[in-house]
């Protein structure tokens, strides 16, 4: 699509309004290169008289000095008092001198006097106006009170105050008019109705000023025929399109001042006048100066604005931050209480995404919508940080759930393991109502789209659906920071959780090196004890009563049972420190060799073993699971009350998972809620004299070898039916 608007470029149309004259010169001599062909009109000279002539030929030799300062920046864009004799007499002139890149310019307006404005009145009337627009409360009573200041100082019908959105289009936001006029406050113009060339012109010279908008153009007369840029005139002429498009408006006279925001054109102070009018240059320099305060003022007055709110999410994110730290759970502290979440954005739903859990506060998607908005977010947005008030117009499902989330700020805090934050708005149908249609700006010439002056300006409303209200800079701010608090938090919590387990692994080490230690001391008198209570039953038994004899027995029984114990103790503590000696093993014949063991240990036990297929050959210590297999088929056997007692060994197979053993017996099984507790040390749950009694450390050493193996372990019983210990070993 070819887009043109001008025949020209804008900034050099070899052209000036006829209120005043130009000189091009020629540095150092300021020779006249080029001149405004209306000097006739005011000097009574022809062009050609003075193209080639130093300035000194129009003027007296102080006065082209004091032009020659000012182009040097001494005086810089303040108005000379200049005096030109003509045939018709003297002719005073406001002069601005400057340079552009390759040339210097003069300007020239014809004045009544020589006589210089009082600069204390000048000064006396802006200081009152900027105490008043200083102690405005508020942005919009503010622009309102910058526009009727313009409006006194200039006299204009019209005074508004543009402001332009993201997307370049405007809305008037602050008016003051003759009061038979029709209003334009809170009418929308679009993006093309000022073109980007003029808004760069706008930002660079703060003020446009254009009499009268139908007065001929006055075409420069040349030597050297190059166009001079006239970026920086005052007289610049307006271009065709400028013209017919307020010709249609009905403007007769034009003065638009430019509103920055950190050198940003951030509006316009735009000033409507229905028959020609002209501004001396006194006034003209006090309303750009009113301007250029008023940008002063509006970046403070949006700071303080944008300060308040900041000031309101800080108190918010402050609390949720202390919430999040102090909590063992990340997502309640974030969702709990829900108002405070969505209040961090101003948002009305939001959602917590942790992996696969998914928390929803206030007016949402249905979750399955709203994993389809993350999936489609994980391949479609490459930023951490992403909102959007128009998400049906880049994701089209959101069209059906658009009244809960036509507007989405979406944080992603870890791609990796899926932790993301979303806050919805919902659809807000807006009627905006435009200074004519705004599509007529365009028009299709020879197959070229061209920009054209609209000839309408009868309010024309659009009715805009599918949008939420917008997010703005502070509200994503306010996001970004809560996902640096939440990091920050989580590493937090992950330096603590491993100074903890830091910390455990040092005391279980040195809890092992006392157990071990302990139990090795404890052992050689508990063998003198036992030793001692043999002896005294073999050699004195006789000189006692039962009564003796039965305490002796006691304490060589209790003797024994309290070197099984410390053995247990001893072995677990070595299971701590012990190396894993890795070797492939054909667990059938460990098998066989445990199951030898064990039966050669209890001759009499009357227990089937049951096989059914062969094992396979792993990688294992085979120590250290012969142990396993030992503590677990012993157990089977010890608590059966069955008259035909057997135990079952297998494996258990699955695809790319490791595999799973198992030994199953018809015992007297263990109730449910023993399931996680057998396994810690000297747990027992049954009394010392029932089933032989046990140290309630086998199963804790089995858990413990099967872990060294990086595998786990788990029992399923039913109690009276046996029970069935499963287990893998990587």
């Amino acid at each position: 699509m070819n887009l043109t608007n001008h025949e020209k470029p804008i900034h050099a149309p070899g052209s000036i309004q006829p209120h005043g004259m130009l000189l091009v010169l020629e540095e150092p001599e300021l020779k006249v290169l080029q001149v405004s062909s209306n000097i006739n009109t005011y000097l009574g000279l022809q062009p050609q008289d003075l193209l080639g002539q130093p300035l000194s030929y129009l003027i007296d030799p102080q006065q082209a000095i004091a032009i020659a300062q000012q182009l040097t920046g001494e005086n810089t864009r303040n108005p000379l008092k200049l005096s030109i004799s003509t045939d018709r007499g003297k002719r005073y002139f406001d002069a601005i001198a400057y340079r552009t890149a390759d040339e210097a310019i003069v300007e020239l307006e014809p004045i009544d006097s020589p006589h210089e404005t009082s600069f204390f009145s000048f000064h006396a009337a802006i200081a009152g106006i900027m105490s008043q627009i200083q102690s405005t409360s508020s942005l919009p009573e503010f622009l309102q009170l910058v526009a009727e200041e313009v409006r006194k100082l200039t006299g204009f019908d019209r005074v508004m105050v543009y402001q332009f959105d993201p997307t370049g289009a405007g809305c008037v936001v602050a008016e003051t008019k003759r009061a038979d006029l029709s209003p334009y406050l809170g009418l929308h113009y679009p993006a093309t109705d000022i073109p980007q060339p003029a808004r760069e012109l706008y930002a660079r010279c703060w003020l446009r000023f254009i009499p009268n908008i139908s007065a001929p153009s006055v075409d420069l007369v040349t030597l050297n025929q190059q166009p001079v840029d006239l970026s920086l005139s005052i007289l610049r002429s307006v271009d065709a399109c400028c013209v017919e498009y307020h010709r249609n408006m009905g403007v007769a006279a034009l003065l638009v001042i430019a509103l920055m925001q950190e050198q940003q054109l951030w509006g316009l102070i735009a000033c409507h006048h229905y028959t020609p009018k002209y501004l001396t240059s006194e006034v003209r320099i006090a309303c750009k100066f009113l301007g250029q305060l008023a940008s002063l003022e509006l970046a403070n007055k949006i700071r303080q604005q944008e300060l308040s709110d900041r000031v309101k999410l800080k108190s918010l994110q402050s609390e949720l931050i202390e919430s999040i730290s102090q909590a063992s759970n990340i997502v309640e502290a974030l969702i709990q209480p829900a108002p405070r979440l969505l209040s961090l954005t101003n948002a009305t739903g939001a959602a917590v995404c942790l992996g696969n859990e998914i928390s929803l506060v206030g007016a949402t998607p249905s979750l399955e919508e709203v994993r389809s908005l993350i999936d489609w977010a994980d391949t479609q947005v490459s930023d951490n940080l992403f909102a959007t008030d128009f998400l049906p117009q880049i994701y089209p499902p959101s069209v059906e759930f658009k009244a809960t989330a036509s507007g989405l700020l979406l944080l992603r805090i870890s791609k990796i393991r899926c932790y993301y934050i979303l806050w919805f708005r919902p659809e807000v149908i807006q009627t905006v109502t435009w200074a004519g249609d705004p599509n007529s700006s365009f028009q299709l010439e020879n197959g070229s789209i061209r920009l054209s002056p609209r000839h309408s300006f009868e309010r024309w409303q659009e009715t805009v659906k599918l949008k939420s209200l917008p997010w703005q800079s502070y509200e994503l701010d306010s996001a970004n920071d809560l996902k640096t608090a939440i990091v920050g938090v989580v590493l937090r919590k992950a330096e603590e959780l491993a100074q903890i387990n830091q910390e455990l692994e040092r005391s279980n080490r040195e809890l092992a090196a006392f157990a071990y230690a302990a139990s090795h001391d404890l052992k050689e008198p508990l063998r003198g004890i036992y030793n001692y209570s043999t002896i005294l039953l073999e050699d004195y038994a006789a000189l006692l009563d039962l009564d003796g004899v039965d305490c002796l027995q006691t304490i060589k029984s209790l003797s024994q049972r309290m070197e099984t114990l410390i053995d247990a103790l001893l072995r677990l503590s070595l299971l701590g420190k012990a190396q894993l000696n890795l070797q492939a093993t054909n667990l059938n014949e460990l098998l066989q060799q445990a199951i030898a063991v064990l039966f050669a240990s209890r001759p009499d036990a009357q227990m089937s073993i049951r096989i059914p297929r062969c094992l396979p050959t792993i990688e294992c210590d085979p120590v250290l699971v012969s142990e396993v297999f030992s503590n677990l088929m012993s157990n089977a056997l010890k608590y059966n009350d069955k008259a035909d007692p057997w135990v079952e060994i297998g494996d258990w197979e699955r695809s790319g998972e490791p595999t799973i053993f198992y030994v199953r017996d018809n015992g007297i099984g263990i109730q449910a809620h023993h399931h996680e507790t057998i396994f810690k040390l000297f747990k027992r749950l049954h009394s010392q004299e029932k089933y032989g009694g046990g140290t309630g450390a086998g199963l804790a050493i089995v858990k413990k070898i099967v872990e060294l193996h990086g595998g786990k372990i788990w029992v399923e019983s039913v109690p009276g039916a046996g029970a069935t210990f499963y287990f893998s070993l990587q």
